[in-house]
């Protein structure tokens, strides 16, 4: 197993691997019945079109000309669209017009899985703290990657192609 738990968050006792729902977990070795899922995280991600161009970001963290999508996490309670809608609103200071599923994904690497969506938007763009920086790119001229996000480009693009 990769986790990193090694003590049961409930009591305090040392986790043992064990299987159940036929993979490895780890479980609580004393009573206290705590089970380490493991799941990976819900990630919300917008391709957001925005007059016509397409919105990349690149956040403070990233190196120097690496841009992506718009991203963040699936909130508790919380409807995939309009937490999508929301991450624009909170990072690009735009309002969502509309927001179509482009599919789901599985992005092993951050144990997460990606729910992209293409979301239309309106307003100004205002970046937020976490963004350095941003760029418009004629869909035509957008290049998917092949990994994480890159995949529902590579899906919003072969669709776009074929209507």
């Amino acid at each position: 197993m990769t986790s990193h738990w090694q003590f049961c968050p409930r009591c305090g006792s040392a986790l043992v691997e064990s299987e159940l729902a036929g993979r490895q977990r780890l479980r609580c070795g004393a009573a206290c019945g705590f089970v380490h899922w493991d799941n990976p995280a819900p990630v919300l991600a917008a391709l957001v079109e925005y007059d016509g161009r397409i919105v990349l970001a690149r956040n403070y963290a990233w190196a120097a000309g690496a841009f992506g999508l718009i991203t963040g996490f699936l909130e508790r309670d919380e409807d995939p669209a309009a937490g999508v809608a929301r991450e624009v609103r909170e990072e690009l200071g735009l309002d969502a017009v509309a927001v179509t599923l482009i599919g789901v994904y599985p992005f092993a690497r951050k144990h997460e899985v990606i729910i992209a969506y293409h979301v239309l938007a309106c307003g100004e763009i205002r970046l937020n703290e976490e963004l350095a920086e941003f760029r418009l790119i004629a869909p035509e001229k957008l290049k998917a990657w092949d990994f994480g996000t890159g995949l529902a480009v590579s899906d919003w693009l072969a669709r776009r192609a074929g209507a």
